[in-house]
């Protein structure tokens, strides 16, 4: 990140909201966004984040979900510059604690059963089935320039899983289907003095609601399916749509999840490799992550 850019930015958004320039305190940074805690001299404080394509769509969303009324912290300003969103928000504090599975459900089922939000990118049936051929393309892309050159073990696995992606993807649409907050994990369930807030809704789409249930017990550790089936269970009892524990594509419910939302997750993976990092120092990180989310792929969709 330009530091200059982040600047500027927070110049913009201190002029919008009629403000002198704040201390800055990082909370968290990488290559494509920042969020840090921000104090005026009246010492007020706000959350400035700071984002660059594909992340630059979170204000949209943001907002969206505020009229859907949905527990999102609000926004005060937002700045672009050269392909980079800069947002100032409430700032919601320390947590009190970290979320649990029980608040994961209940954050869902609320998610869930609002309106879907116009305009975010859909990914339905067909778009699923899209997947590995995307992965396929952004491999070639990395071959031709050099990169990823020893893995034709990654082409043969995301052709298979090309070849049963039709039959695997049937079910997409069945409920709840529509808001997915894609990166939904405890630390995006901010549970503070005054409540919880849903935050980092910057790769929000339209979609099967089970992949943010696959994804909220995280990618470090191996898939299990026996504690996502419990807590799919917890989800419909807590209210959420009974067709949450419907077998889909031939495959349990917590099955099709995984094996969809380990997917989803190698071509962001490898589109990352590719586009928006686009660093060939980083690739002896990236393969092993890929081949690992592409064998549970293999299992879980019985490819």
């Amino acid at each position: 990140m330009d530091q200059s850019l982040s600047a500027t930015l927070l110049d913009d958004l201190c002029t919008l909201v009629g403000k002198p320039l704040p201390e800055r305190a990082e909370i968290r940074v990488w290559e494509m966004s920042g969020v840090e805690r921000v104090t005026f001299p009246d010492a007020t404080t706000a959350v400035f984040k700071y984002a660059k394509e594909p992340f630059d769509r979170e204000a949209q969303a943001l907002r969206v979900a505020h009229r859907r009324g949905l527990p999102v912290p609000e926004l005060h300003a937002t700045a672009t510059r050269d392909k980079w969103l800069g947002m100032f928000m409430d700032d919601l504090g320390s947590p009190v604690r970290a979320a649990d599975d029980l608040d994961g459900v209940a954050a869902a089922v609320m998610l869930h059963a609002a309106r879907p939000a116009d305009g975010l990118p859909l990914l339905d049936g067909r778009g699923l089935t899209a997947l590995s051929g995307r992965a396929i393309e952004h491999l070639q892309r990395l071959r031709k320039a050099g990169r990823w050159t020893d893995c034709d073990d990654i082409e043969t696995a995301l052709g298979k899983i090309a070849a049963a992606a039709e039959s695997r993807s049937q079910g997409a649409a069945l409920d709840p289907f529509g808001w997915v907050h894609s990166e939904f994990h405890p630390t995006s369930v901010h549970i503070g003095e005054h409540g919880w807030h849903l935050l980092d809704f910057a790769r929000a789409f339209t979609g099967p609601g089970l992949i943010d249930l696959a994804s909220y017990h995280g990618t470090i550790d191996a898939p299990n399916p026996v504690r996502l089936r419990v807590f799919l269970e917890q989800y419909v009892a807590a209210g959420g749509h009974e067709d949450a524990l419907a077998p889909r594509g031939g495959l349990a419910a917590e099955a099709w999840a995984l094996g969809w939302h380990r997917m989803w997750a190698v071509e962001w993976f490898m589109e990352q490799a590719v586009r928006w990092i686009d660093d060939p120092a980083k690739d002896p990180a990236y393969i092993p992550v890929v081949r690992r989310h592409l064998s549970d792929v293999a299992r879980y969709l019985e490819v």
